[in-house]
């Protein structure tokens, strides 16, 4: 057996171990624990006849049922016009549409609770009518399902919108045509055409929305009151009432829905890559005034409603005291003033920690997409190694950590010493948010010809050489993007981290949470902002810094393709 393929075998079992081992194990730890008591006494299925013979917790599951399909219903609603009019009409403005629609992204779901907080609370300026200076308020009953939906709603509305812009680009402009030919009116061709055209991912992008509305924490944490969903009984749980086996019972009800939704994505994902020819014809934008103009409004609908409620976190995290002193001060800002307050550290410990996630989650996600990809030896292996790449999907972010607290906690586990330290927290992001960024790895992974690998290999040079001097340099913008996915998303995340921080080690985002336990909105507000403007400067800098490798990318590209022609 050659050193290549020794090398290459070992790469293989060195990466299913790894997945095993953060992703496989942790969750049967969590499996174990919900079939045991508080005395660690196997009790059987005990855990769960009793969850189903309790009233309370049975009504979390269906206010969690509830508050998921209608927000998601909505979302997908909005984000499916929002989507047809930046894609099928030649409205003005296409550019700043498509950028606010991605703001939700850069922030904490706890951010839009704090923002209708400031709106619709008891001393919101809508539930009080600017402050006393109209003659009537309008109050929404903010705290409980109306609060949640409309939270849930901004969150999961990029997920949809982005989604739908891929579903309404793949369109073959001849059946419209075929259907204009025919007599169909635009109406009928939105109903036999459009429709049908996107139903896979319309479909995608409901269970998409409805996994992040099931499984979020931090919208009800926040304005949730004393309407009690599945996320928010667990974190009493296990941090209230210090219960881990029934804990872990809730635990295993949240993940059922999840994998479910996640099974259906998946085979939804795997129908729509074939939904298009390859003769298809690009789809033709034709202008109609009324029609752009009335698109070109609700677009401006929505996107002003996303701005509002950045700017009513960004003003109250400067108004003195909301809503008798509405003077600017950066005193909200000095953390140090707050129940438990640190000062500015849970922020900078925040930067720290996405940081090593974006840098090694890259590494260790791209090298497991090679091996799966690239190395053509152990099958059965490989499609392990996938299964467990993916299944991080379909895990809530509640379930991940609460399974690394049973997992790593136990000190008969050889790795207990990074249990409390940094090193769990950046783990824990890791295996959170490896799906997408193992997705994003393996499509450009994909597009590159298999041929690089059988040249190096029939010439006898090393694998890792041509990975490190033409596979990389080759995939180095999808590197990057996963880098800056990761960065973000763990900049902003609270779920996964919300039971494993040390006393010593807070993260922006849990002092958000414990901000607002303690009463302290502004602050609260004030550390969002940061996070925020944080995630939105470092996807500027991003895109400034790849703009320049994007056009010798396209500049590539255009030679290739003229040489192909030149051949044919």
């Amino acid at each position: 057996m050659k050193w290549n393929e020794i090398l290459q075998r070992l790469l293989l079992l060195l990466i299913v171990i790894l997945l095993g081992f953060s992703i496989l194990l942790p969750l049967g730890s969590l499996f174990e624990k919900a079939f045991m008591n508080e005395q660690g006494q196997w009790i059987g299925v005990s855990n769960l006849l009793n969850y189903m013979k309790s009233p309370a917790l049975l009504q979390s599951l269906g206010h969690t049922m509830y508050v998921s399909i209608i927000s998601t219903i909505i979302s997908v609603g909005l984000a499916f016009v929002y989507a047809y009019g930046i894609v099928r009409t030649p409205m003005r403005g296409k550019t700043f549409f498509r950028y606010t629609a991605m703001l939700p992204l850069f922030a904490p779901s706890m951010f839009f609770g704090l923002a209708l907080t400031f709106m619709f609370g008891n001393q919101g300026f809508i539930t009080t009518g600017f402050f006393g200076h109209l003659p009537f308020g309008i109050d929404i009953h903010l705290y409980g399902p109306v609060g949640i939906i409309i939270s849930e709603v901004v969150y999961t509305f990029p997920q949809a919108f982005l989604i739908l812009v891929v579903a309404l680009s793949m369109s073959d402009y001849r059946l419209y045509e075929a259907a204009e030919m025919l007599g169909a009116n635009p109406m009928r061709k939105f109903w036999t055409v459009t429709l049908p055209g996107t139903k896979y991912g319309l479909i995608s992008a409901f269970f998409v929305c409805f996994t992040l509305a099931f499984t979020d924490f931090g919208a009800p944490k926040i304005v949730g009151g004393q309407y009690n969903v599945l996320a928010t009984d667990m974190y009493k749980y296990v941090i209230g009432q210090q219960n881990m086996t029934m804990g872990a019972t809730v635990g295993l009800v949240l993940i059922v829905p999840a994998c479910l939704a996640f099974l259906v994505d998946r085979y939804l994902d795997r129908k729509q890559k074939n939904v298009v020819s390859a003769k298809a014809a690009t789809y033709r934008l034709v202008p109609h005034v009324w029609r752009d103009r009335l698109y070109t409004i609700y677009c401006a609908i929505i996107s002003g409603a996303i701005l509002v409620l950045l700017l009513t976190v960004i003003f109250g995290a400067f108004a003195k005291l909301w809503p008798y002193n509405l003077s600017l001060t950066l005193d909200h800002f000095d953390f140090t003033k707050v129940a438990g307050g640190t000062g500015w550290e849970p922020f900078w410990n925040s930067i720290r920690v996405a940081a090593l996630t974006a840098v090694i989650g890259t590494f260790v996600t791209y090298l497991t997409a090679y091996a799966i990809e690239k190395i053509n030896h152990w099958k059965f292996v490989r499609q392990i190694s996938y299964f467990l790449a993916i299944l991080p999907l379909a895990l809530p972010g509640l379930v991940l950590g609460l399974a690394y607290i049973f997992f790593f906690n136990d000190r008969s586990n050889p790795m207990h010493g990074l249990y409390g330290s940094i090193w769990i927290l950046v783990l824990v992001n890791i295996v959170h948010f490896f799906s997408v960024s193992f997705i994003t790895a393996t499509t450009a992974l994909k597009k590159l010809d298999s041929e690089f690998e059988k040249a190096s290999d029939s010439m006898g040079v090393p694998f890792y050489r041509t990975l490190f001097r033409v596979t990389i340099p080759i995939t180095l913008p999808a590197m990057m993007e996963m880098g800056i996915y990761f960065f973000i998303n763990s900049m902003v995340t609270i779920s996964a981290v919300v039971f494993l921080y040390a006393p010593d080690l807070k993260l922006a985002s849990v002092m958000i949470v414990n901000m607002d336990d303690a009463g302290d909105i502004a602050p609260a507000s004030a550390m969002s902002i940061l996070l925020v403007a944080t995630s939105v400067l470092v996807r500027i800098l991003y895109e400034w810094a790849t703009s320049a490798m994007r056009k010798r990318a396209a500049k590539w590209q255009s030679r290739t393709n003229d040489a192909q022609q030149a051949v044919q």
